[in-house]
């Protein structure tokens, strides 16, 4: 792969990851559909798979769609992270560096909440967060490893 390429490829990527955080923000901190607005108290929950017990327990009261959002929707959400910050980053140590900075980002995210009174701060939710960043991890190690073999050895 080309010099070149690979600098269109992180560039592209790069874009994507601007446009990714864009929305990340908007669901997280304005989105009124996921219950993004002003609260007078602070809510948060620090003892983990509190949140994730509760949901499972009352799936079939919270309903399929509140439980696959709230579960699945925090994994889902952060896979793009940990498939793109791998292909921006240069250095070795991706997995280590995605699945930190993916930590990172939904701590960030989880504390502006917090402070905000905008949302809840949930330990849960970095569990979450951070699985589907190191999901996504997953899914660029397989599609690199497929390139690599059908293309050739050169990394991203």
């Amino acid at each position: 792969m080309s010099i070149q390429l690979k600098r269109k490829i992180r560039l592209a990527a790069v874009v994507l990851m601007i446009c990714y955080i864009a929305a990340l923000a908007y669901v997280c901190f304005f989105s009124e559909r996921y219950g993004r607005t002003v609260s007078d108290t602070y809510h948060y929950n620090l003892q983990p798979f509190k949140e994730i017990s509760r949901f499972f327990t009352y799936r079939e009261i919270i309903g399929f769609r509140g439980f696959v959002i709230n579960l699945f929707g925090n994994i889902i959400v952060f896979m793009p992270w940990g498939f793109m910050v791998p292909i921006i980053r240069k250095r070795p140590y991706k997995f280590v560096y995605t699945a930190a900075s993916t930590f990172l980002l939904s701590l960030c995210i989880e504390t502006v909440q917090l402070v905000t009174r905008v949302g809840s701060f949930d330990v849960d939710d970095l569990i979450l967060n951070t699985t589907g960043g190191i999901a996504g991890f997953i899914v660029y190690a397989i599609v690199n490893a497929v390139r690599r073999r059908i293309f050739g050895k050169t990394n991203l």
